[in-house]
């Protein structure tokens, strides 16, 4: 299944473990320097949601993270997520996404949490679903692209198991190859990689197809176009 991922091993090597918890992010990672970081300790006003009443601040454990807590009201023109919020401003070629993210919702196959990227406009972009179960259309890298999303993952795992912890995630993002890869806890091996060069940069955001979750504790290094 990674087979494809393995060829390509020369670039993963590159990246190293996940920081610590509570450390202070790299200025500088794989050559790539920091552009963006977030806790969302002093809100979410860097941030513009599809839907507004679907997202807020919510307090665990003394810690501050953004919530999409609710079904979203918006309406995508074309087949795709419905729950989204991307970084204000923030417009990326190359980059490397680090955050944590929990899924709120109930247990079935197509469960997700989603990273956006290359975002454009409301039907161009590309998006990461981690669903629990694989198929033509969870668990895998999609674009849209003014139609429907569409699958272009290479490889991908047969589904991304959900529990009530959060997960640490990590997207690489190439645009002169069009590689893009993810991995969740283990950084050693992606569980899903695509190729595609339809954007070669755009916005970033977090959502979901039409569940909840969480996000907090995002770092971004990357290059502007």
């Amino acid at each position: 299944m990674f087979g494809k991922a393995m060829a390509l091993g020369l670039v993963m090597a590159a990246f190293p473990a996940f920081a610590a918890d509570n450390a202070e992010p790299a200025k500088e990672f794989n050559g790539l320097p920091l552009v963006f970081t977030e806790d969302f300790e002093k809100g979410c006003e860097r941030w513009a949601p599809t839907d507004a009443n679907a997202w807020k601040i919510v307090e665990e454990n003394g810690n501050r993270v953004y919530s999409l807590f609710q079904q979203s009201n918006y309406q995508p023109p074309v087949r795709s997520p419905k729950n989204i919020a991307w970084i204000k401003n923030l417009n990326l070629a190359d980059f490397v996404l680090e955050a944590k993210i929990k899924q709120t919702g109930r247990e079935y196959g197509h469960r997700d949490f989603c990273v956006f990227l290359g975002g454009n406009d409301p039907s161009h972009f590309y998006y990461v679903h981690m669903a629990t179960k694989a198929d033509d259309h969870a668990n895998s890298i999609f674009l849209v692209n003014g139609a429907p999303r569409v699958s272009i993952a290479r490889e991908r795992t047969d589904g991304t198991s959900w529990d009530g912890d959060y997960h640490k995630i990590r997207i690489v993002r190439n645009a002169g190859s069009g590689l893009i890869q993810v991995f969740r806890d283990d950084m050693s091996k992606p569980i899903m990689t695509a190729e595609d060069k339809t954007f070669p940069s755009g916005g970033i955001g977090f959502g979901s197809f039409d569940d909840t979750g969480n996000v907090d504790d995002i770092h971004i290094w990357g290059r502007k176009p």
